[in-house]
């Protein structure tokens, strides 16, 4: 009984590293379908609102915050514009680790150095026709896992893309 008890303590903790890898990379993949189902809400936003609508991203040094903001003077979300109170947010900053923990707004080595790859202003605005600015935003997990949340231009269409490192490709994911 006894070496029995022993067997299953020693498989257990054997085990324990794989969960733990195994935990990551699906915070990973709820972390990016979050961000996507975010992108596709603010879509939505602009549409049914027939005004623009942005997610802007805010890096920091340790981590990135995404704020959804709306068009309040028709001339399209714009910095200065957040800045002087004019385009009006229309939720708290979220920090995505806050809600992924060991999910980060970041690029391993291969994939490059800026995670946020959608011009200079770090806004991702959608327009009433349902387009939107077009780029990619990248999430990673704690053990390395590297995705994408792509959005296309001319449909506003957000998706998740999975980096195979083995073959130096990017996947689409479901």
């Amino acid at each position: 009984m006894l070496f029995v008890l022993a067997l299953s303590a020693i498989l257990a903790g054997a085990s324990i590293p794989q969960l733990l890898g195994t935990l990551d990379r699906s915070r990973a993949w709820a972390a990016a379908r979050y961000l996507a189902a975010r992108m596709s809400m603010a879509r939505a936003h602009a549409v049914m609102r027939s005004a623009h609508v942005a997610l802007r991203f805010e890096q920091g040094e340790a981590d990135t915050t995404f704020q959804l903001f709306v068009d309040e003077n028709h001339n399209g979300v714009r910095t200065s514009d957040i800045a002087g109170g004019i385009d009006r947010a229309m939720n708290d900053s979220v920090r995505l680790s806050d809600l992924f923990p060991g999910v980060v707004i970041g690029v391993a080595g291969a994939a490059g150095t800026d995670p946020i790859r959608i011009g200079s202003s770090n806004l991702l605005s959608f327009t009433p026709a349902g387009t939107a600015t077009p780029g990619t935003i990248y999430v990673r997990s704690r053990d390395g896992l590297q995705l994408a949340v792509r959005v296309t231009g001319a449909t506003g269409r957000a998706r998740v893309m999975r980096y195979v490192p083995d073959s130096d490709t990017w996947v689409e994911s479901f």
